[in-house]
């Protein structure tokens, strides 16, 4: 399924009623997992700024022992601190990675905004090389603004 065709859908479960935030969250994640193939673990990160430790939240995909992460570890915890998003093309080239899996080739991290500060991130992993490409920051831009109503 198209990107485009996917807006509509991620809109859809951010306005359910009667849905808590984690379950619309966990929603969002099985459906960007379910609809691109190369989404293999798709998660959410969320900030504590005073620990500086980014605390995990649903996802879907293998289990991680990364459930907490200090900003500047990892490409999560980078992205906690540039706010910018972080495309890793091939994780085996990166020094600042925090290994998940063996069958994890690339990265994707995006950052969410609510009122100008970073509460947390989208992050995706894949089972290929270099599959995300610009489509894919501008449609993950997009599900964290949905996103961001939430809060």
């Amino acid at each position: 399924m198209s990107f485009e065709n996917l807006k509509p859908e991620v809109t859809q479960i951010i306005a359910s009623e009667n849905t808590s935030r984690d379950e619309k969250l966990l929603q969002i994640c099985q459906l960007l997992q379910d609809n691109i193939s190369y989404y293999n673990w798709v998660g959410f990160y969320f900030a504590n700024h005073e620990t500086k430790t980014l605390h995990l939240g649903p996802y879907v995909g293998a289990e991680t022992d990364h459930t907490v992460i200090p900003f500047g570890k990892g490409i999560c915890g980078q992205v906690a601190e540039s706010n910018a998003n972080f495309v890793v093309p091939d994780v085996a080239a990166q020094d600042n990675y925090i290994a998940c899996s063996f069958t994890v080739k690339s990265e994707i991290v995006v950052p969410l905004f609510v009122k100008g500060q970073n509460i947390g991130q989208i992050d995706i992993d894949s089972h290929v090389i270099d599959p995300f490409t610009e489509a894919d920051e501008r449609f993950l831009e997009f599900v964290n603004e949905q996103v961001a109503t939430l809060y």
